[in-house]
């Protein structure tokens, strides 16, 4: 059974990619809803809802730029089912709202981990160790953290050469270079099923240009890690929920657009064949 793939039009900018090709996709057309950006408002949130409706919990969703990040808090309150959730990303996204009551890109896994019923923990990987030094206490304790500078660290080492046989080999035969990536997901518990999230912010600028700081990580080493991931839960029986991707650039910036619309492609070409797989498999 083919995954929903559902793209969520808040900027436009997704009118000037084409990585989803001859895709069967459901667009869901956003622009025309006032306060959504960066913020979210109560009345924008119960338009949003209301247009998202009648697709699945479940299935990839592209949800355009970081300014709208959010919207993987809002895809975790309609999980009908107690879940773990994977977050990649620049920013921990657990600062405390500036303005009460509105939903923020910024705050959004702080908002998940305080009034989302059935989230139970996670893991988050790509920020530098000085801003995870600046998160709440109460939201550090459902919190596995991976650093920007563990994994750069990593990088280091295997480019000189001191850990080649560290490294993971995934189903294509390439070897994963970031051995502490590789092993924190493999290690994710299997026992409920993934919500995953991932902001392309963490990936370095040769990669993807996006509206906030970017990491170093490069899609070959995030695609390596996934694979790992995808591994370890068909060994395991485990589930993926939902998949959400964003990280686009603003539209007035759509001539840095091809490495996003790359990557965009493909991530959806890995999480399209993964969810397949996944679902097809006997557990």
């Amino acid at each position: 059974m083919k995954p929903e793939i559902v793209i969520l039009d808040f900027s436009g900018i997704y009118q000037e990619e084409d990585f989803y090709g001859e895709e069967q996709v459901s667009w869901v057309d956003l622009r025309g809803i006032s306060g959504t950006n960066c913020y979210c408002d109560g009345e924008a949130r119960g338009q949003i809802l209301d247009r998202l409706e009648k697709y699945p919990a479940s299935g990839i969703y592209f949800i355009d730029s970081g300014n709208y990040h959010y919207m993987s808090r809002i895809g975790a309150e309609r999980m009908a089912e107690p879940f773990h959730l994977l977050v990649f990303d620049n920013h921990t996204d657990m600062q405390l709202p500036a303005f009460g009551g509105l939903l923020s890109c910024g705050g959004w896994i702080a908002s998940a981990l305080e009034e989302v019923g059935n989230l139970r923990e996670v893991w988050l990987v790509g920020p530098d160790e000085e801003a995870y030094g600046q998160v709440e206490e109460q939201f550090k304790t459902r919190v596995h953290f991976l650093s920007r500078e563990k994994l750069a660290e990593d990088r280091a080492k295997s480019l000189n050469g001191k850990s080649r046989d560290r490294g993971v080999r995934t189903e294509s035969g390439a070897v994963n270079t970031l051995g502490v990536l590789s092993t924190l997901l493999q290690e994710l518990p299997t026992d409920l099923p993934l919500y995953i999230s991932i902001d392309k912010d963490v990936l370095c600028t040769e990669a993807a240009a996006t509206t906030w700081s970017q990491g170093d990580m490069t899609l070959e080493e995030m695609l390596e890690g996934l694979s790992c991931l995808e591994n370890h839960f068909s060994e395991k029986g485990g589930r993926i929920l939902q998949v959400d991707i964003c990280g686009e650039c603003d539209p007035d910036e759509s001539m840095e657009n091809s490495r996003n619309d790359h990557a965009n492609g493909e991530l959806l070409k890995f999480w399209k064949d993964c969810l397949k797989r996944l679902d097809g498999r006997a557990v």
